[in-house]
């Protein structure tokens, strides 16, 4: 049992079963288990389980290593095998589609399929996504600033604000984005005024976390020089500068200092639909 206030860490096994990849399963784990500060999961990933060896291979894993089963399994028989064992074992199992797949069978009225990776067909929503990250590749960190007349969204910020992390997870949900970095002394091109369909961004976040992750960077690339890179009072005259010019251009802006990139990107998308977009 876990204590609200114990600084012990409590290790324990979880074990992700699939008969696809497996990312629902990792997804939904992460979330889960982020949500217990003192538990710390060893994960074991069991995926294309496809066969009825396959399955037994899984089992006995998790015979040798009992802890917790999360599952998507859509094959009848070998869901049956895994919840037979986990029942006789006394090992907790669960399927963490059925709660949502049960509520939609009653609403639609409507029998599931049981097709492994359904949602995985290359319907054209995949050829947008994958033609948006290709987009983004393209229009990253201020390359081809004529070809982001094309975007749906764009990204303004000053160095180490997230814009690229943030523009690929943005590609990944379908969205065209390019990026441009905000530099000291440089002005913004003169085209983006043209622009009427891009949604344009701007990115902030407290000087005092970029001069940190600056520096970071710089003894990641064994950079040892001093410079107003990372000066704090720097970072602050560019962050300053840039949420002006977001103000007197009008562009909304949000703050990456303590959201992650799907928090920054689903803020973003919240922006970008409700400008009607």
């Amino acid at each position: 049992m876990l204590s609200k206030n114990s600084n012990i860490a409590i290790y324990f096994h979880i074990h992700m079963v699939s008969d696809s990849t497996g990312e629902t399963l990792v997804a939904m784990m992460k979330a889960s288990c982020a949500q217990y500060r003192g538990a710390r999961a060893l994960e074991h990933l069991h995926t294309l389980v496809r066969t009825e060896e396959q399955m037994e291979q899984t089992l006995a894993d998790i015979e040798n290593r009992p802890g917790v089963v999360l599952y998507t399994i859509a094959n009848p028989d070998r869901r049956k095998m895994l919840e037979k064992r986990c029942n006789e074992l006394k090992i907790p199992a669960i399927s963490i589609l059925d709660p949502t797949l049960n509520m939609l069978g009653r609403y639609l009225g409507a029998a599931m399929t049981h097709e492994v990776g359904a949602q995985r067909n290359l319907d054209s929503a995949y050829y947008d996504r994958i033609a948006a990250l290709d987009y983004a590749m393209a229009h990253d960190d201020g390359q081809n600033v004529p070809g982001l007349k094309e975007a749906d969204i764009i990204l303004l910020g000053i160095s180490r604000t997230s814009k690229t992390p943030t523009s690929i997870y943005l590609a990944n949900r379908g969205f065209k984005t390019g990026n441009i970095p905000l530099v000291p002394s440089a002005p913004l091109p003169a085209i983006l005024d043209t622009f009427t369909e891009p949604f344009i961004v701007g990115l902030i976040a407290s000087p005092d976390r970029i001069a940190q992750i600056r520096s970071q960077r710089l003894i990641g690339l064994n950079e040892t020089k001093q410079s107003t890179y990372t000066d704090i009072a720097q970072v602050r005259t560019e962050m300053r500068d840039a949420k002006r010019m977001f103000v007197k251009k009008g562009y909304p802006v949000v703050d990456v200092t303590r959201r992650s990139i799907e928090e920054t990107a689903a803020k973003i998308i919240n922006l970008y639909q409700s400008a009607g977009r």
